[in-house]
């Protein structure tokens, strides 16, 4: 096999096999020669995880090539599309029918499935990460059978974050709602006393809200307010030129530069919901590209004390980072989401390629964030242990006899997943 990597370069497969499936009959062949073989297999998607969730010992099997056939249901509010299809195309279909998801990530890029099984998010406070728009399912089991589950049915929500432990998904019912505007402004210099006397009302002051610091001085170089607006309204709601201290940015500087020319309009136009949400075009370059990441979740109610803990290291983090953004989420009941049963506020790290010195850091930050029981993100870069993993994640045991009682030879089982006690080892 080709030598494959994730996107951002970050983890070489090591996967002897890779087959680039064009129906789901042939994902189903695959499966099902693999069980024969007493074989493994791992789905992959957009490959935008930094760690090795997705690889295998044995056959990588490849969706993004399957047809998505998107089947919109005005009169329940849904879409059924293949789980491969990329976030940024299917917002643009829904949006020339009139119809919109909740919120989309910062990336526009990554696929469906990848994104809801590992509770990938945007921002906002009362939005739920994007797993939460999941209505049902359709998996690849482990004798190669194409298996449904609904929401409602006893094991969804141990299925919809599912880390790919069980089978390959490949068609996903997502809630859809009538399609509406945003308009997205950005201001600088962002008092760091303000986030830290009022982070809810910070993070809550717009549909979404996001901010990004480099850990150091007094001021977080760019808050990114987005504002809902109705589809077809022409009255645009008024955003002053100041914000909790902060003042009117005119263009999109996530990463420091002038204006960033992969980055979504800001400046207060009115636009498309799909082309407001997400920061980064889906025409441009995803982030950086040349990066590592890394993403902890921590309960809302101890986020400002969360903050104070790592603004501790800034110093040391602040030369190997391109950029900290903190975003929020609502409380699910998905039982491996970063936000299971608790408001979320997210604490994500873009470094530089240096992965010795990131490596380095990570132990410090993680002990700086344990006594607030943080949450790493599945598909990003971090050293939590199992033991760890089976306390801040209290459904962890049973999303593990889950999988187990689905897939009990563990075909969909891995290293990363046995090593953090996803699934039992073998």
């Amino acid at each position: 096999m080709a030598t494959l990597r994730t996107w951002a370069g970050t983890h070489t497969f090591t996967a002897p096999r890779f087959v680039e499936a064009e129906s789901i009959g042939q994902v189903s062949d695959v499966v099902a020669q693999a069980a024969a073989a007493g074989d493994r297999v791992r789905a992959l998607g957009t490959r935008h995880s930094f760690n090795g969730i997705a690889d295998t010992s044995g056959t990588l099997i490849g969706t993004t090539t399957i047809d998505a056939d998107p089947v919109l249901d005005e009169a329940s509010r849904t879409v059924t599309v293949g789980g491969g299809i990329r976030y940024g195309a299917l917002a643009a279909w829904l949006d020339e029918r009139g119809w919109a998801l909740h919120n989309m990530g910062s990336l526009p890029h990554i696929s469906v499935a990848g994104a809801i099984a590992t509770a990938t998010h945007g921002s906002g406070n009362s939005l739920g990460v994007l797993s939460t728009a999941v209505r049902g399912l359709q998996y690849v089991a482990a004798d190669g059978s194409l298996v449904a589950v609904r929401q409602g049915d006893p094991d969804f929500a141990g299925l919809v974050v599912g880390l790919g432990a069980f089978g390959v998904i490949v068609r996903i019912t997502l809630a859809v709602e009538p399609s509406f505007r945003v308009r997205q402004d950005a201001f600088h210099g962002l008092p760091w006393s303000t986030v830290l006397d009022d982070l809810e009302g910070v993070t809550g002051s717009a549909y979404s809200v996001s901010l990004f610091t480099d850990w150091l001085g007094d001021e977080l170089h760019l808050a990114l307010l987005k504002t809902r607006l109705t589809a077809h309204d022409d009255e645009i709601p008024v955003v002053g030129d100041e914000f909790f201290g902060a003042t009117r940015q005119s263009g999109l500087s996530i990463f420091g530069r002038v204006d960033d020319d992969n980055t979504t309009q800001a400046g207060g136009a009115p636009g498309p919901w799909h082309q407001r949400l997400p920061h980064f075009r889906y025409d441009g370059t995803p982030s950086v590209g040349d990066e590592i990441q890394t993403e902890y979740f921590v309960d809302r109610a101890v986020g400002a004390d969360a903050l104070r803990a790592v603004r501790a290291l800034g110093d040391r983090i602040a030369p190997h980072l391109h950029v900290t953004e903190l975003r929020t989420a609502a409380a699910d009941e998905l039982w491996l989401s970063g936000a299971y049963q608790r408001p979320m506020l997210a604490i994500h790290f873009t470094w530089k390629p240096e992965p010795d010195a990131v490596n380095a850091l990570l132990p410090d930050i993680e002990a700086a964030l344990a006594d607030f029981d943080a949450r790493p993100h599945w598909g990003k870069v971090n050293g939590v242990d199992a033991a760890t993993l089976a306390r801040v994640h209290p459904r962890l045991a049973d999303s593990r006899a889950l999988f187990e009682r689905l897939d009990p030879a563990g075909m969909f089982s891995n290293d990363y997943l046995e090593a953090r006690g996803v699934r039992e080892p073998r």
